[in-house]
Order: structure tokens, then sequence, then C-alpha cells
């Protein structure tokens, strides 16, 4: 089942103790439990974020401040401290065309606040950068191998993917994200729709729909949609919080679609075609 979820109902939620709604172990972990070994972290959590043309500078400063206030905030602290092994390890990279990704935070430990003030350090540090295209299916397919490389054992395997349009480069975005959960990997989404869609910077309405339509899957799978550019740090922070507790929104909540989807899920490529011819 996959949701999508309030700004206000992801805080509620994630900062609550205990409760239903965890993610379903992935298959790596019932393996590691079958073999008696426990998973050294509660989540391995890669965050994939968009730096294509189509994120103004502002944007992309905020979106990188979000990330590393989030990380070093209460609410994040509290629900790292309530998870089984009160550890996750996360990698950070930036992405855009379906051959444009940057590691910008190898695979790091947080278990305390020295580790996350270390990691928010790290990625504040980093040039900016923007690339061109949108290729959601190249940030997945970039993303995946990177838990095979991950030295920490988690519970659960988290893609966390921010982007301000659809898919418009590389394979098609079902294609990758589909792969990604054979894998037993959980991918959550956070639209970004603060700005009003645009032919030139090739958004689209409803991003939010594309997303859970297309985007987003696995156990307790949920996106969290930006429509305010002054709440994109508290979005931020309050999907991150929902993450790492291993929860899935409680209120104000709306299924996706089972089905056909809202949005085509091919509608970027058709809107790149028809502007560009290619």
């Amino acid at each position: 089942m996959r949701w999508c979820v309030s700004i206000g109902a992801a805080l509620i939620v994630g900062t609550m103790a205990g409760g239903a709604g965890s993610a379903a172990p992935n298959t790596r972990s019932q393996l590691a439990d079958v073999n008696n070994s426990p998973p050294s972290v509660d989540v391995e959590l890669v965050i994939a974020v968009d730096v294509s043309y189509s994120m103004d500078l502002d944007e992309l400063a905020v979106q990188r401040e979000g990330y590393a206030q989030a990380i070093v905030s209460k609410d994040f602290l509290q629900a790292l401290k309530n998870g089984p092994t009160s550890k996750v390890a996360v990698t950070y990279f930036e992405w855009s065309a379906s051959t444009d990704q940057k590691i910008i935070i190898p695979w790091r430990v947080i278990d305390g606040p020295e580790t996350a003030d270390a990691v928010a350090g790290e990625i504040m540090k980093a040039p900016v950068r923007r690339g061109s295209r949108t290729s959601i299916s190249g940030a997945i397919n970039f993303a995946v191998p990177l838990f095979d490389e991950n030295p920490y054992r988690g519970l659960r395997r988290v893609i966390d993917i921010s982007g301000d349009g659809p898919n418009n480069n590389g394979e098609p975005v079902t294609g990758a994200r589909d792969v990604a959960l054979e894998k037993g990997i959980i991918i959550n989404g956070l639209p970004i729709m603060v700005k009003e869609p645009s032919y030139s910077t090739m958004d689209i309405d409803n991003l939010d729909f594309y997303y859970e339509d297309c985007v987003i899957g696995g156990p307790g799978a949920f996106v969290v949609s930006i429509k305010d550019r002054d709440h994109f740090k508290e979005a931020i922070r309050a999907k991150l919080v929902l993450e790492v507790a291993g929860r899935t929104p409680e209120h104000r909540i709306v299924p996706a679609a089972e089905k056909e989807p809202r949005i085509p899920c091919q509608i970027g490529e058709k809107m790149w075609q028809d502007r560009w011819g290619r």
C-alpha cells in the first residue's frame, strides 16, 4: 500500500513512540534473522536529491539546508533513539540526467547528536551543483547498488527521492522502480511543487499523484508533498522522521491509485519529445 501524507500528519506520527505501521522487513533482514545475525542499524537510507536546472538556486539551497537541519533536529534524534539499535546508515547523492549522479556523503552511521552534526556539516560544505534533464529512473538505478556496497545491515532499505518534475531521461521510471521493489527496497517520495507548472521547465500538475502512482513503492511507501516554499524544510524533516521511525502515516492519508495511474508514467518523456523532437 502506498500513501500520501500532509506535513503536519507526518510530524504527529513521526514523533510518536511505539505504535503500529512499521514496514515489513526485507528479504535480506529475514535472512539475517535466520542466521542469528542481528542487524547493525535500523534502516539503510539512501537520500537521492534532484539538482536539475528546473530547481532554482534558492530551492537547491533550501533543500540542502533542509536535509542538514532535519538530521540534527530533535524529532529525528528522538526517532533514532527509539529504534531497536538506535542507529541508521545514511548516504546522500545528487542527481539530474541518467548518467549524472554524484555522491556527497558516502555511507555513514548516525547514532546520536555528534555523528548527526558531522553528516549535516558534510552536506553543507559540498559545493552547490546543477545538471540538465530529470532522470528519476537513473537515480533509482544508481541507488540500488549502493545497498550492496554498504557495510552496515539494516531492518529496512529505503530510497528517499526528491524532485520537482517527472522522469524525462533514461529508461521509464516504472521499470527502475519495479527492479528496486523486487530486491525488497522501499521507495518514498518528496515531490517539490512550490512553483506553478511551466512548459519551459517541463513541470506538470499533480506531481504528487505522479510520484504516488509511478515512483514510490514497497511496504508502507509514502509521499510527503512540498506545496509551500515556507514549509520546505519542515516537509523534509517530517519525511526523514517517518523513515527513521519505520512508520507509515496514520492520519489524513489518501491511498494511491492501485490500477491505472492518474498521471501517465511517461508524461515527462512525451513532453520532452513534443518540445525537442527527440
